[in-house]
């Protein structure tokens, strides 16, 4: 990668439904080369997909938290199966396993507090392993680049 391709992907980040004339123009290149570089970084996997960026209170999910979750085995199965559980919950956003004194964080988004409630007690509190719950009420996001 070069310094233009970081261009076209500062760029993409930014406005990924951005035309391709205007992406050009941004580059300092002719639309025909822009259009190859894009898809060169498509098809070497750099550029992965677009994504709608959406606000979660106008979608009826104004309560977001970070969690850290521990597990009490860390086995292949144990990570597995909160694994499966997560992806199965339509409330959290994200799910990273991470290094440190938890095994997990996520990213929930609810409608409310008793929302969360729900979610925390009878979807989370009930995965088979769980033994560490911290959880991180989103306030405020003055700084937010996910895409």
């Amino acid at each position: 990668m070069d310094r233009i391709d970081q261009r076209i992907l500062q760029e993409l980040r930014r406005d990924g439904r951005m035309a391709n004339t205007q992406l050009a123009e941004r580059v300092g290149l002719s639309p025909s080369a822009c259009l190859r570089r894009v898809q060169a970084l498509e098809a070497a996997g750099v550029i992965r997909g677009y994504r709608a960026v959406t606000d979660p209170a106008k979608l009826g999910a104004g309560f977001v938290a970070y969690l850290t979750v521990g597990l009490s085995a860390h086995t292949k199965t144990a990570q597995s199966r909160f694994e499966q559980a997560m992806i199965a919950s339509p409330e959290v956003r994200e799910c990273h396993n991470i290094t440190g004194t938890v095994e997990y964080l996520l990213r929930v988004e609810c409608a409310d507090l008793a929302a969360y409630k729900t979610f925390h007690t009878d979807r989370l509190g009930t995965v088979d392993g769980v033994n560490q719950i911290v959880t991180h009420v989103v306030m405020g996001s003055p700084k937010d680049e996910r895409g």
